[in-house]
């Protein structure tokens, strides 16, 4: 009889580490992680809690994250907190039940997100537009054609 389950790092409900895990196993949160931790994968249960710098391919969150994360594919459906920022290739958010009343959330904090293949990966990245340097007004112009673009756009500063 072959034992066809996978291995796994468990953190688990009721028990909260602080310090840096690194794992070459799945990881899964059901209670709570502060600080480093990169591994394959991180799977965060409701229950779970992970904030620090994070470096992992597949994000999945359904509890609540902080800090600052790194992944290929990431998916939301739990609580983003303040000054979080979240870098993906693939970013995927699921609605989910909130505690009171029959509305679906997920709830952001002020993050910043970065969703799309790293930038300058090549030369001409930067080149659009003409190349020099940005001014001239540009403003709330330019953060709105951040936006279109799909860039990143943080809060802006004082409201």
């Amino acid at each position: 009889m072959s034992d066809t389950t996978q291995k796994k790092t468990l953190v688990e409900e009721g028990t909260e580490f602080r310090g840096s895990l690194t794992s070459k196993c799945p990881v899964e949160v059901r209670g709570k992680v502060d600080g480093d931790l990169q591994a394959p994968s991180l799977d965060i249960s409701p229950t779970g809690s992970v904030s620090g710098k994070v470096k992992v391919e597949q994000l999945v969150s359904r509890g609540e994250i902080a800090g600052e994360f790194e992944a290929e594919g990431v998916q939301l459906s739990g609580t983003v907190k303040d000054n979080t920022v979240i870098r993906a290739k693939t970013l995927e958010v699921k609605l989910t039940p909130a505690t009171e009343g029959n509305r679906l959330q997920v709830i952001f904090g002020e993050v910043a997100l970065d969703v799309g293949d790293a930038p300058m990966r090549d030369a001409s990245a930067g080149a659009k537009g003409g190349g020099g340097k940005k001014g001239g007004g540009g403003g709330k112009d330019k953060e709105r054609e951040d936006a279109d673009n799909g860039k990143s756009v943080p809060p802006a500063a004082g409201g």
